[in-house]
């Protein structure tokens, strides 16, 4: 019984999908004239937002987007420079995400879920015919 009054953890996929649902508009106004932020590719998020959207603490979502998203996704370039998923602050915008990159590794975990839902079809699909013709053979 305990197992059905634990929270769920949102995933990665599902974070980002709210990320990329609210910000997208915001990222793509972005104009150097009238400027809502300081940069193009980095976008500020209101991770209360997100948070209540998951129906999670804020923290829960700092922590998976700093300490961990921002590791498993960021990079250093060859010429030495850091390329950040998350940046807690980026200019005077605080909370801030790669946007082109995050809807990029957005449509690799889109496609990663696709594959696995097909896959899980085969299989159910496999087995209701072992099923039916294991009832027709007797």
């Amino acid at each position: 019984m305990f197992f059905l009054c634990k929270k769920n953890t949102p995933t990665d996929k599902q974070i980002l999908e709210v990320i990329y649902n609210k910000y997208y508009d915001n990222f793509s106004l972005f104009s150097k004239d009238n400027s809502l932020r300081e940069t193009k590719i980095y976008v500020p998020i209101d991770l209360e937002k997100i948070a209540n959207e998951l129906k999670v603490d804020n923290d829960i979502i700092f922590g998976r987007l700093y300490y961990h998203l921002n590791k498993k996704y960021g990079y250093i370039n060859e010429n030495g420079s850091k390329v950040h998923f998350f940046t807690p602050k980026c200019g005077k915008d605080k909370h801030c995400v790669h946007f082109p990159y995050l809807a990029s590794i957005l449509a690799n975990l889109r496609e990663d879920n696709n594959k696995f839902r097909l896959t899980l079809l085969i299989a159910i699909l496999a087995l209701i015919i072992s099923i039916i013709s294991w009832f027709i053979k007797n």
